[in-house]
């Protein structure tokens, strides 16, 4: 994965909290936790479930969630 953010925090996914149209997303990341809200078929694309391999990548204000192909 090529990104132009140099924020990129590789981790866990210890949980995910689905609501109607997005989901909060928690990894673990060296004993910290990081939290991003995303969509729902943005967890979906992604594969994503608690135990994954994920990585946080932080933007200005912005969490995004990323996974390697």
């Amino acid at each position: 994965m090529k990104l132009s953010a140099r924020n990129v925090l590789s981790g866990t996914v210890t949980e995910i909290v689905t609501g109607a149209v997005t989901s909060h997303v928690r990894l673990d990341v060296g004993g910290s936790s990081v939290t991003a809200s995303i969509t729902n078929e943005a967890v979906k694309e992604l594969g994503l479930q608690v135990g994954s391999k994920a990585s946080a990548v932080i933007k200005a204000s912005d969490v995004m969630i990323g996974v390697d192909d």
